[in-house]
């Protein structure tokens, strides 16, 4: 449900329609389950194009007096240009994107409920990151606002972070991400532990993928981050990122994944 109501705005480009009406609306979900929302506003000059970008970090914080935090985080922008289209006219389309945003967002808006209910081990707070898909030719004007958080997050030092990626795949097959396992492999070998334990096969034990992600720019910053993402999606930045390309069952299979670390 989540996942298609994002999709329902359309694409979530900023300076879109679907953009502003997404963020209203993630807004309202989360101001659902906890009184701690915030909105994390910044403007991103895109010399590329000369335009100036208003874009927004969206963060929800639960049980603040739990001073053992981690972080739960997903990008909730889709991508202004098809480029991976082997249409070449087709390339200049904004894409759905309800795995490439849609699908991670999704998942932290049920865990976000869930927390609302019952209490965790840890103090959580959700970032739904702005601007991670803009930039067309280098990382450098990508992962915009994973970037502006981990530069204006004061003495935030959550034990460890999460961030879920293009997770809605109907055939789910997750790696271990190659920055993840560098710089934070406690972290990766701990989620791993609790999927394993939950028998869930669509996690693999090797590496496959080295990736700039939201991850890379709280690495950075000093956090433990690992990047939870199944990057085998044969419509990734395509106009073919639609609904039906995505599965309940991989969404459910992440949750109970979270809600392990989360609870047990």
């Amino acid at each position: 449900m989540h996942l298609t109501e994002q999709c329902d705005f359309g694409p979530r480009d900023p300076g879109s329609i679907g953009h502003l009406k997404t963020k209203r609306y993630l807004l309202d979900k989360l101001s659902q389950s906890t009184d701690l929302v915030r909105v994390q506003d910044f403007v991103y000059h895109d010399s590329a194009s000369n335009l100036d970008l208003n874009l927004a970090n969206v963060i929800a914080s639960f049980y603040p007096e739990n001073r053992k935090r981690i972080l739960l985080a997903a990008h909730w922008d889709t991508r202004p240009f098809a480029d991976e289209e082997s249409n070449s006219t087709l390339r200049d389309k904004p894409i759905l994107g309800a795995n490439d945003g849609a699908s991670g967002v999704a998942v932290l808006l049920e865990i976000a409920s869930i927390l609302s209910q019952r209490v965790p081990k840890y103090g959580v707070d959700i970032v739904l990151f702005d601007g991670e898909d803009w930039g067309r030719k280098t990382s450098s004007d990508m992962c915009l606002g994973s970037r502006y958080f981990a530069g204006h997050m004061g003495e935030y030092h959550p034990e460890f972070g999460i961030l879920l990626d293009m997770i809605g795949d109907k055939n789910l097959r997750i790696y271990k991400e190659g920055y993840s396992i560098r710089y934070a492999p406690k972290t990766v070998n701990f989620v791993w532990s609790k999927a394993r334990k939950l028998k869930l096969d669509c996690f693999a034990d090797s590496v496959k993928y080295t990736l700039v992600d939201d991850h890379i720019p709280l690495i950075e910053a000093g956090i433990s981050c690992i990047d939870i993402i199944d990057f085998d999606y044969p419509y990734w930045h395509t106009l073919q990122d639609t609904p039906d390309k995505c599965s309940a069952e991989s969404l459910e299979k992440i949750g109970r994944l979270l809600i392990e670390v989360l609870y047990r």
